[in-house]
């Protein structure tokens, strides 16, 4: 059975880090590993996958994002801003 939404093939290429059920001071350590092993694999744009309805994963995870030195920038992704794409510094 097909499903009724569209699947962006975008987002089946690029990394991602699923965040759902982490606590607030453990995602600080997985973003930064996370971000760390894709400069290594020269994976230069990944997603981070935080939910739409957990308020504070998504803010404490934009606050991550804004001070960590790999970040180029960081957007919520257009058609579902439970996911943000981060573009890594080269």
């Amino acid at each position: 059975m097909k499903s009724k939404y569209f699947e962006d093939p975008f987002l089946n290429i690029l990394p991602k880090l699923d965040l759902h059920g982490e606590t607030r001071d453990a995602i600080r350590a997985l973003i930064y590993d996370f971000l760390k092993v894709n400069v290594i694999l020269k994976k230069y744009k990944v997603q981070i996958i935080h939910g739409r309805h957990g308020i504070v994963l998504k803010k404490e995870t934009h606050e991550i994002l804004k001070r960590c030195p790999l970040v180029e920038k960081y957007y919520l992704y257009y058609q579902n801003d439970g996911i943000t794409i981060v573009e890594l510094k080269k």
